[in-house]
């Protein structure tokens, strides 16, 4: 038994903002970005299908600490979902159960049907989705054959709008809360619609604070390092607190941030009345802390020296 053993790599902390392709599962990106960055510790912030591209936060280092309040986040997807079919994943990796004629849908009907879509919904997530059953995920058992009971989950669709419809194929743009399944929605459409419906394309272009524009791409990463070395590659790291943008921020001189570290709560002026915030000593992000009832700051999660 080894003790004591301490993970190799480099020591890096930051967050890369990749432009995940098609065909490729979150945790294959995650490894392959891992590798390139040769990093001592990563993660994803919730898994994109294999047949999504888009917007996928990889946390490294220290970074890994504030994964879960992205995984919390809002985000938003364009979609394109093909009328006409029911796939049994609600994507088109699936095989069709049913088949129907979706030429006679109208541009009305489908307004109609998606008003239904806004708001707060209940989904019963897919089969084919990683919600886990017992510690075993839900698209392991489905590959199987077995089925088993889903209890539906109330979502918000922030908005929902139709970019186009031609030729029984719908683009839409929809932003949400955490834990929408896009592929659900289609499936529900189609369903409400009596024709059957299911994703041929998905993107998302935003998760909480970051949005598509900034993302890079796996073979620019490789180019990057290949031409320039690490110099580069990590010019390409964002700051871990840049993915808090929406908690407010509390700076603290350098004794009450010894404090804080310590696991003490302090008296700070100027506190929001409640929840998290951004913690930093002077300018340097140290981690994030929750507004008590006795209105003192309290650590909730600290990064290690303060690396930013």
């Amino acid at each position: 038994m080894q003790r004591g053993r301490k993970n190799k790599g480099r020591a890096i902390d930051g967050i890369v903002l990749l432009d995940k392709p098609a065909g490729l599962t979150s945790n294959a990106a995650l490894q392959q970005v891992k590798t390139l960055y040769e990093a001592a510790k990563a993660g994803h912030t919730g898994s994109l299908d294999p047949l999504a591209t888009g917007v996928l936060p990889l946390c490294l280092g220290e970074a890994t600490k504030v994964s879960g309040f992205l995984l919390e986040s809002d985000k938003q997807y364009l979609v394109r979902v093909k009328l006409g079919q029911r796939t049994d994943t609600g994507d088109s990796e699936g095989s069709v159960i049913e088949s129907a004629d979706a030429s006679g849908i109208t541009l009305k009907a489908v307004q109609e049907a998606l008003e239904g879509f806004r708001g707060e919904i209940d989904q019963v997530p897919s089969m084919y989705s990683a919600i886990k059953k017992d510690g075993v995920p839900l698209y392991r058992l489905a590959r199987k054959g077995v089925e088993v009971e889903r209890k539906a989950r109330t979502v918000t669709v922030f908005s929902l709008n139709l970019l186009s419809f031609k030729n029984q194929e719908l683009e839409l743009d929809i932003a949400c809360s955490k834990g929408t399944y896009i592929r659900t929605i289609a499936d529900d459409l189609g369903q409400e619609l009596g024709c059957g419906a299911h994703v041929v394309a998905l993107r998302r272009v935003r998760v909480g604070e970051f949005n598509e524009q900034y993302c890079i791409t796996i073979d620019a990463l490789q180019q990057t390092k290949d031409d320039a070395g690490f110099e580069n590659l990590d010019r390409f790291l964002i700051p871990m607190d840049e993915a808090l943008g929406n908690l407010p921020e509390v700076r603290l001189p350098p004794v009450t941030a010894d404090c804080v570290r310590h696991g003490q709560a302090v008296v700070v002026r100027h506190l929001p009345a409640s929840g998290l915030v951004r913690l930093y000593e002077e300018e340097q992000f140290i981690g994030i802390g929750n507004i008590n009832d006795d209105g003192k700051v309290a650590p909730r999660r600290l990064v290690v020296n303060g690396r930013n």
